[in-house]
């Protein structure tokens, strides 16, 4: 059976992670915080963690992926070598 999702609260609780870098709440505490149901808080809060933009933690917490301290495996980037610029001066001689 499909769950439909309520756009008008996954809209806020993005907004609210957006607004405020940082944040990190519990189930518990975001439905106090957004004034959303628990049925309707917990399905939202699934997707946003299932299309990576929040991440729960070990201690119950959701974060934004990006600032939640939790390593990502990255791809090995190729240093950068320096690029030698002519010298050039902007003074007219």
């Amino acid at each position: 059976m499909p769950v439909f999702l309520d756009q008008r609260a996954m809209e806020r609780i993005r907004a609210e992670y957006l607004e405020m870098p940082g944040m990190k709440l519990t189930a518990d505490q975001l439905q106090r915080f957004c004034g959303i149901e628990q049925t309707v808080c917990k399905p939202i809060l699934d997707a946003l963690v299932k299309s990576g933009f929040l991440c729960l933690r070990h201690d119950g917490t959701y974060v934004r992926l990006a600032e939640g301290g939790v390593s990502v495996p990255r791809s090995k980037k190729t240093p950068l070598k320096a690029t030698p610029f002519p010298a050039t001066s902007r003074r007219a001689g």
